[in-house]
């Protein structure tokens, strides 16, 4: 059996099929860990979609923020911009199946065996990793529960940016689902910082990419996420792999065979500047 990390596919379809199809990928055999963002902004959200429920107990995925703003859409609490390319997706017959089945994903998970974890955004460098477990724990069980619709309403904004000032349920929730699916840089203490998304160079001086942040936490430990297609996978700290690569925006899309750390790419179908 081989496990493989795929990053944000975004609805690019087509360049998934092309790339599981380079390594002979089974749902009998192999596994396909997926790191958030499953739809919105490319092509396909629909086929992409049905195809990643079509292998089963295979695919181990975590919600990325359009993943969770999709939900979000379904429910009424949002509405879905052109940009998003989600209608075909919403007025299909079988849409509640699909939502039910996103809503059922964790926002964390853990390779068995190993000390490797996957979330969508990273780790928050206020947290240790038990914390990160815990709280997504919670966030999960508020998403998967009958008020889904009343959690879903709570997770937007940018406050508090500081777990230590998260008091409420509804201030721990939205920093969890905030720290797991929207973070890219954190100020030199740890907060969270919502609007920077360039490369490291040419981000301001107050901040730092949280992986630079979370040293100490991950010394003995792998993680895999996405969410920042700017570092197009380029990150040159041990043991944490960002396969983000800006498919949806012209890159291409990255697969990563865990046992050899083997990296698989497929070209975006459509050429498109990478931006955010």
């Amino acid at each position: 059996m081989a496990i493989y990390f795929v990053g944000d596919i975004q609805g690019c379809y087509s360049e998934l099929k092309a790339l599981l199809k380079q390594v002979n990928f089974s749902a009998k055999h192999d596994q396909l860990w997926v790191a958030g963002d499953m739809v919105a902004r490319g092509p396909d959200s629909y086929k992409t979609m049905k195809y990643l429920m079509s292998l089963g107990d295979s695919v181990k995925a975590v919600l990325g923020n359009h993943d969770l703003h999709l939900l979000a859409i379904h429910a009424g609490i949002k509405k879905a911009k052109k940009s998003d390319h989600l209608d075909t997706l919403l007025s299909a017959p079988d849409v509640k199946e699909i939502i039910n089945w996103i809503a059922q994903q964790p926002l964390l998970r853990k390779l068995p065996g190993e000390d490797v974890y996957m979330s969508h955004a990273g780790l928050p460098p206020q947290w240790t990793i038990p914390q990160a477990i815990a709280a997504a724990k919670v966030a999960e069980k508020n998403i998967q529960s009958a008020e889904r619709e009343k959690w879903l309403s709570r997770m937007y904004g940018e406050k508090p940016n500081d777990w230590q000032k998260a008091e409420t349920k509804t201030e721990k929730f939205r920093y969890t689902i905030n720290g797991l699916t929207r973070m890219r840089y954190c100020y030199l203490n740890g907060k969270l910082d919502f609007h920077c998304k360039t490369a490291p160079e040419d981000a301001a001086k107050n901040l730092k990419p949280w992986f630079l942040l979370t040293k100490n936490q991950l010394k003995k430990s792998h993680w895999i996420f996405g969410h920042w297609a700017a570092l197009m996978g380029k990150i040159n700290v041990k043991g944490l792999y960002a396969l983000d690569t800006g498919c949806v925006w012209g890159g291409h899309l990255t697969l990563l065979r865990w046992h050899d750390k083997a990296l698989f790419i497929e070209g975006s179908h459509k050429k498109l500047a990478i931006k955010q």
